[in-house]
């Protein structure tokens, strides 16, 4: 079972080998403070590729759009986003009433 732990920069320090154990083996995530700021984590490898895989693809995906669209001027982009939230928006409105009625 994942579990997140706070743990201030002294003791992190002191017991940074248990911490790395912790995190690669249990799947724990802890949080490092410094005078009670979070300063740092430590968390799994694994869930550290699999953020930064996830990362990649993301900007990925943006540079895929933006290069689509070089051509389109900055404006008409932004026109049809507008568009595209007001009918998300009415489409959204639509379905709570739907289920405000149902109650």
């Amino acid at each position: 079972m994942l579990m997140e732990k706070t743990i201030n920069a002294m003791k992190a320090r002191r017991n940074f080998g248990q911490l790395l154990e912790e995190a690669f083996y249990k799947g724990d995530q802890f949080i490092v403070e410094r005078a009670g700021k979070p300063m740092a984590a430590v968390i799994p490898i694994q869930q550290y590729m699999q953020w930064k895989e996830q990362r990649e693809r993301f900007f990925a995906m943006i540079d895929e759009v933006r290069e689509r669209n070089k051509d389109i001027p900055p404006e008409m982009i932004e026109a049809e986003v507008e568009e595209a939230v007001r009918a998300v928006r009415k489409e959204k409105q639509k379905t709570t009433r739907r289920k405000a009625a149902a109650s």
